[in-house]
């Protein structure tokens, strides 16, 4: 792209090409063509007969809506393709969307869920036991335990399925 051409500001019901659609929201076009595979219900650019994407203002509403979830919210693509196909990318830009912790969705009888009550118990300290106790983790330390547990509960989720998978 030309000087001339970057200096040039398209209006808002401009269809823009992958590179300025990338330019303008700070990202790599790799990315934008892998969240076009992961997110079909609300990124359909159109492709010219050359093969060249242009992405519509709808696809650059949708692909705002994903970085500040992905990017700014720190939700993982799937867990963003579910709010925004429960709420809406309007909602999300808004600020209106809520999120649910990924426990509510987690029937009690899993074995990740499990797991999560066993760890999260050994955590809980009866008041009697804490005067005895020296360190009981809490703020930094309490955040990056609960990181790894999550990190944890992840990876058993995923061993589960592959073996349900086999099992099948």
């Amino acid at each position: 792209m030309t000087a001339a051409a970057k200096r040039i500001e398209k209006s808002a019901d401009a269809y823009r090409s992958i590179g300025e659609a990338a330019d303008e929201l700070g990202l790599q076009t790799h990315v934008l063509r892998y969240w076009e595979g992961k997110f079909t219900r609300h990124l359909k650019p159109l492709k010219r007969p050359d093969g060249r994407r242009m992405f519509r203002p709808e696809d650059m509403t949708a692909l705002k809506a994903i970085q500040l979830l992905v990017h700014e919210r720190g939700l993982t693509l799937k867990g963003a393709e579910q709010l925004l196909n429960e709420q809406g990318v309007e909602k999300v830009l808004a600020g209106q969307a809520i999120l649910t912790l990924a426990g509510d969705a987690v029937p009690s009888e899993s074995p990740a869920r499990k797991l999560q009550e066993t760890v999260q118990a050994a955590f809980e300290v009866p008041a009697a036991e804490q005067s005895n106790r020296i360190v009981i983790p809490t703020g930094a330390s309490r955040d990056r335990l609960e990181a790894m547990l999550s990190d944890l509960e992840d990876i058993k989720q995923r061993l589960d399925s592959v073996r349900h998978a086999r099992a099948a």
